[in-house]
């Protein structure tokens, strides 16, 4: 197979594999926890559902005082590569022409040099993040193979993204190529690892929340 061939397979068939996937995947672990359903609540309501859990989304998302004076340097690095992979991904406009052709809209894109740089941060993040994991005691014991895989299948688009753009080592088509097939590769794993929390997060924070604010207690 060429690298031209290589490129139109991971571009057509291989894109359109990964997405099915996707999509099956993340229905199929929303339906997994949707179907456990809720035991009923038979204790008296003392305050709003709705509003405990809308609160819980919103106080979970920023870090108490306490908890950023302990773990600052988790709760930086983590926003930092957040913050910066969605960057990479949603405001870069080649991307942004991708998802226009996916579902037939798009929005404005940054300027290359600004999504270049924050590449390099979120890199930088995150092999700040691996050397704290393996640095501190606590971490490395609860840190699984999993949780090194992840890690690496997450950095893998990002630095072959990089590499593509500024076509360092190989031809254009080939270094294409298999920064698309990195992505597929995060795609096709993505519903079942500890990725999915990117979707099931919200919902998490919502449905203790909710508890709460059916109990009466403040989150």
């Amino acid at each position: 197979m060429s690298e031209i061939e290589f490129l139109n397979w991971v571009r057509g068939p291989g894109f359109q594999i990964a997405i099915i996937i996707f999509v099956a995947g993340v229905i199929i672990r929303f339906a997994e926890i949707l179907l456990l359903g809720r035991k009923p609540n038979l204790a008296e309501a003392k305050g709003s559902e709705m509003r405990g859990g809308l609160c819980t989304i919103v106080s979970r998302s920023f870090p108490d005082k306490n908890t950023f004076q302990r773990s600052a340097f988790t709760e930086v690095s983590g926003w930092i590569f957040h913050g910066g992979l969605f960057i990479t991904i949603f405001l870069f406009a080649p991307h942004i022409l991708m998802f226009k052709d996916i579902i037939g809209f798009g929005w404005p894109a940054l300027p290359t040099p600004v999504i270049d740089a924050m590449t390099v941060v979120t890199i930088i993040a995150l092999l700040a993040i691996l050397v704290h994991r393996i640095n501190n005691r606590a971490l490395r014991f609860i840190s699984t193979k999993e949780d090194y895989f992840v890690w690496l299948i997450t950095i893998l688009p990002l630095i072959t993204g990089y590499l593509a753009f500024h076509r360092i080592g190989m031809t254009a088509p080939t270094l294409l190529a298999i920064h698309i097939l990195s992505v597929e590769l995060l795609m096709v794993i993505f519903p079942f690892t500890k990725l999915m929390h990117a979707f099931t997060i919200t919902l998490s924070r919502w449905y203790n929340g909710a508890i709460s604010g059916y109990r009466g207690v403040e989150s």
